[in-house]
């Protein structure tokens, strides 16, 4: 088993609880963790047919950022289930998703979600 990560990924998005936070919109930031048994065969044949190709993963996180919502939570859910369509050797995902300077009436860097699952 290995994994493949995306990390430090950020976004401006239109997310958020509050109607003025899909309006103005904010900065938000995704790291990924893609499990899978499939990077020994890639490592030994050195195809990029074999791995999850992390051009296509970033594709997928890109075009989910874009879809609005009103919870961290609903990006994430959303996140996984497209990586486990595009990749049928995804074996386990984990996805972070954090909004910066969240509207919490105090300084707060950044709130953020986990999500993981296995197929």
């Amino acid at each position: 088993m290995g994994k493949v990560a995306l990390e430090g990924l950020e976004f401006f998005a239109y997310h958020g609880h509050y109607d003025e936070e899909q309006k103005i919109g904010n900065k938000y930031g995704v790291d990924i963790h893609v499990e899978t048994s499939a990077l020994t065969t890639a490592g030994a044949q050195d195809k990029l047919a074999e791995t999850i190709d992390y051009e296509k993963l970033y594709s997928i996180i890109k075009e989910e950022m874009k879809k609005p919502s009103r919870l961290l939570e609903n990006i994430a859910q959303r996140i996984i289930k497209a990586v486990f369509s595009t990749f049928p050797q995804v074996e386990g995902v984990e996805v972070v998703v954090s909004k910066f300077n969240p509207p919490i009436g105090g300084i707060c860097r950044r709130a953020a979600v986990t999500l993981s699952e296995k197929r």
